[in-house]
């Protein structure tokens, strides 16, 4: 991606020194809904992003407002379907919530998925993160079975044309 802007925040790609500021964020809204932080689980791409990102043919972001990450979205290909890819670790801080940001970012993310010639978009969440999953029933995500993360209940899946 290149960088873009959402009104004063910044979109851009994760660089080796977003670690540590990513990692926080995404701790940071997990512990706020009363979710597990599992730096040798379920997060351990956030601690690994070259991995399972970078070396799959995925994408990690970042998102800055006054130069301090206050978000988080990306995706990878997954074996799940027809060309198919698992956005994750879409997270925002507060600060960053109720302003339409989430809905950008997820149309961006989906925009950057459909380019790469993907047809499928999965994602897992958590019933508690009720934020997100208005925002993902009420863009086009469809309810499916197979979660695969242990503090997740949900899984969602999109066809993109």
């Amino acid at each position: 991606m290149t960088n873009d802007y959402y009104q004063d925040f910044l979109i851009r790609n994760w660089k080796e020194g977003d670690r540590i500021s990513a990692s926080e964020v995404i701790r940071s809204v997990l512990t706020e809904y009363g979710l597990t932080w599992e730096p040798d689980g379920a997060d351990r791409d956030v601690l690994q992003v070259e991995e399972y990102y970078f070396a799959t043919g995925g994408e990690f972001w970042v998102i800055e407002y006054q130069n301090q990450v206050v978000g988080t979205g990306a995706y990878y290909p997954i074996h799940r379907g027809e060309k198919s890819v698992e956005i994750r670790k879409m997270y925002l801080l507060p600060s960053a919530r109720g302003l339409g940001l989430g809905k950008y970012l997820l149309q961006k993310l989906e925009g950057a998925i459909a380019r790469r010639g993907f047809q499928q978009i999965w994602i897992e969440t958590a019933s508690i993160l009720a934020e997100a999953v208005k925002l993902y029933e009420s863009n086009g995500y469809k309810a499916a079975t197979g979660v695969e993360t242990t503090r997740c209940d949900r899984v969602y899946v999109k066809l993109l044309a």
